[in-house]
């Protein structure tokens, strides 16, 4: 039952003066402390003014409701034109130079509970209240009713009384605030001094863990061969029936397509229990383990019920409905799984429906739970079902700007249900609410498949920049060639760590994709030789491994790490970052007859790559060793130094020694001649310059080869072209 206290009217600038007094002397009466007073006051006077500033005036009511949950309400009504932009003003999202907005803001913070109505040129009301303290809801109404008379008869405060008594609400406030810094600074020291303490015991535990450490070595070596043995099939079972979801091979029937899901879904569920076993399971980012138990579908309800309930406390013109089934209905599969699903169902109908219901229903098929949330919501036109299934997306709409979202719930609900053998599907209407359906296996189980694997190819492509994948399983290998299918890179392979260095010997690829155990070996070695060389040092190397130890791998100066499985976009992104960011090709070209050298030079002048000329050995030795080009352009007869002796001048010294070298001749080379070139990179005759196209290929051919992609021709790069002869 309400009690009309107290109304005035608002009509001069006093006047909000006055209602602020109203209120500290209506609060105190009814026993709140002071800061609840100066809270209430405060309100009460921002809406006030904004009433008199904006509308000219207005009417302010005190209420006291005396029920269990008792509280003071205040009412402020005016006739203005009424606010347009109420949702963003009381979002935090409006800004004005008058300060309008502002003390709306204030008050909805200061008080327990805030309504506005507006209505366009008819007006604005303005309701706001504070829970009673528990003292007051002791009091009688005859007690009350006495309290309350004497501020009838309390004559008001003229402003400048008004203004101490703030003054004295200013100073307590900084009083209680000095109070808290002082309690601040004694917590503070006393955290320093357990911070010492927590110190000395850490120096004493480094020294009893040195000593676990090395009684489970022989363990933590077991648990990371089984690690291996265990994750890498599992790893490619994934990646593969990922590889054949995404279509890049083709179209699937809806047959071979549940088959898949079915197969990736049984490999789910041992890789998780393999992580489980392994107490690796948190380490691992994005894997779900399944527990299948029996449940009820009765008990689950309730339990949703407890948990959403907070979530109608702000919308109270929604009603939430459980269907209990009669008998209930009995499942075996994971609970906290199938309560996720609907939790994300329920609370996205929730916030997309202004009033109504969202009712949860349950109804059963053969072998097969079909769980329903119906909302009266705004619905979903149906261009956009089909998108609200995607991750990060979200559907525009004129409830999207209040109800925030990652956009991630409705699709880790579709997964989940797919990871559980079943799917979700959605009905909708705009204008007249969804349903969203979650169809769930009676009885959780899982099926395998074997699927056959080619052998990755290893020959180099001329029209393709190389990746070279140090990976030991065959399965991983055709993965890696799956996802860079359709894209300017290519996979060369290498087994072990001896394949990796014969292959950086023969050619320069643009990244490297690293995995830490192979064959009986690991590659951390290889990772920190790669960043210590200087030849090397600048090649992007990426761990990709089911070991997720992503500090050491960039402690050894990998340029970045990813646990297995590979997210395919997270490796073209890696790759094409490093193809944008790639430096302007270098060239040396070394041959004394200018013809040739012109030749060249008119080869390559769409590459984009910046030229140096020499005119004999001599000079092309110093100048590889002044400006250390990416390429040498090498002729072998030559009259100071022939070719030969340039080539082995340039690797036998260290600052020249990974210079990629194309061997430029018109010679023709035997046995012992190609024997003595074999640390060039590549031999391309001259009589294939008569051919512009040709010669055109083969040097992009070689190029491709030492890792160097040509770039389009820059007009700043051809003035870099020094002739010397």
């Amino acid at each position: 039952m309400a009690l009309n206290i107290l109304r005035m009217e608002i009509r001069y600038e006093h006047d909000v003066v006055l209602a602020r007094q109203r209120a500290r002397q209506v609060s105190a009466a009814l026993k709140f402390d002071g800061q609840e007073q100066t809270r209430i006051a405060t309100a009460v006077s921002e809406v006030a003014r904004n009433a008199f500033q904006y509308a000219g005036g207005g009417m302010v009511e005190f209420q006291v409701d005396r029920s269990s949950e008792g509280a003071l309400t205040i009412s402020i009504r005016d006739k203005g034109q009424g606010i347009a932009n109420v949702k963003e003003i009381l979002n935090g999202k409006y800004v004005s130079q008058t300060g309008m907005g502002l003390g709306l803001l204030g008050a909805k913070r200061l008080m327990d509970s805030f309504h506005i109505e507006t209505v366009s040129g008819k007006g604005t009301t303005v309701t706001f209240s504070k829970l009673l303290p528990v003292k007051t809801l002791a009091i009688s109404t005859k007690d009350l009713d006495a309290l309350l008379a004497k501020i009838e008869t309390r004559s008001p405060q003229n402003p400048y009384e008004e203004l101490q008594q703030q003054n004295k609400e200013l100073l307590r406030a900084l009083d209680d605030v000095r109070a808290r810094e002082a309690e601040l600074a004694q917590l503070n020291r006393e955290l320093d001094e357990t911070n010492r303490g927590v110190v000395a015991l850490y120096a004493e535990l480094d020294d009893k863990a040195d000593f676990l450490q090395r009684a489970s070595e022989l363990k933590s070596h077991f648990l990371s061969n089984m690690s291996h043995e265990f994750r890498t099939p599992l790893n490619s079972i994934l990646a593969l029936s990922q590889i054949l979801l995404d279509r890049l091979d083709g179209d699937l029937s809806p047959e071979q397509e549940r088959q898949v899901r079915f197969m990736r879904s049984s490999a789910q569920n041992l890789l998780d229990l393999v992580n489980d076993l392994l107490d690796l399971a948190k380490v691992e980012a994005g894997k779900v383990t399944i527990r299948p138990t029996a449940f009820g579908v009765n008990s689950m309800f309730a339990a949703l019920r407890g948990m959403l309930r907070p979530l109608l406390s702000s919308n109270s013109s929604v009603k939430l409905v459980f269907d209990d089934p009669e008998p209930d209905i009995e499942i075996y599969s994971d609970e906290a799984k199938v309560s996720q699903i609907l939790r994300n169902f329920i609370s996205n109908a929730l916030k997309f429906t202004e009033r109504g219901e969202v009712r949860v229903s349950v109804s059963t098929r053969p072998d097969t739970v079909v769980f329903s949330v119906a909302d009266t919501g705004i619905g979903i036109a149906e261009e956009d079902q089909g998108r609200i299934f995607q991750e990060w997306t979200q559907v525009e709409g004129k409830l999207q700007k209040a109800a925030k979202g990652s956009g991630l719930g409705l699709p880790l609900s579709r997964k989940l249900a797919q990871l559980l053998g079943g799917d979700v599907y959605l009905e909708s209407t705009p204008g007249m609410g969804s349903t969203f359906t979650a169809l769930i296996p009676l009885n959780f189980r899982g099926e395998t498949e074997v699927v056959q694997v080619p052998e990755v190819k290893r020959e180099l492509d001329a029209t393709k920049l190389p990746v070279l994948v140090v990976e030991d399983n065959r399965e991983a290998l055709f993965v890696y060639e799956k996802y860079l299918k359709g894209s300017p890179f290519q996979v060369v392979p290498a087994r072990n760590i001896k394949e990796a260095s014969a292959a950086l010997r023969s050619f320069r690829p643009m990244a490297i994709v690293l995995d830490v155990l192979l064959e009986g070996e690991h590659s951390w070695d290889l990772l920190r030789d790669l960043k210590r060389d200087s030849s090397t040092r600048d090649i992007p190397v990426y761990v990709v491994t089911v070991v997720d130890n992503r500090q050491k791998a960039l402690a050894l100066g990998a340029d970045g790490f990813q646990a297995k499985p590979l997210d395919r976009m997270w490796l073209l992104d890696q790759l094409n970052q490093v193809r944008t960011e790639r430096p302007t090709p270098r060239v040396l070209i070394i041959d004394d007859d200018e013809t040739s050298r012109y030749l060249v030079r008119t080869v390559l002048a769409n590459s984009g790559c910046q030229m140096w000329e020499a005119g004999g050995g001599v000079e092309g030795v110093r100048l590889a060793q002044e400006y250390g080009p990416d390429i040498v352009v090498l002729d072998l007869s030559m009259p100071d130094l022939n070719g030969y002796e340039v080539l082995e001048a340039l690797h036998g010294h260290p600052q020249t020694s990974k210079i990629a070298v194309i061997i430029h001749t018109s010679k023709t080379l035997g046995d012992r001649e190609l024997s003595r070139l074999s640390g060039a990179l590549d031999i391309i005759p001259k009589n294939i310059m008569t051919s512009r196209e040709t010669a055109v290929a083969k040097f992009a051919e070689a190029f491709r080869k030492a890792g160097v992609e040509p770039g389009p021709p820059a007009n700043s790069l051809q003035a870099t072209i020094e002739n010397r002869v």
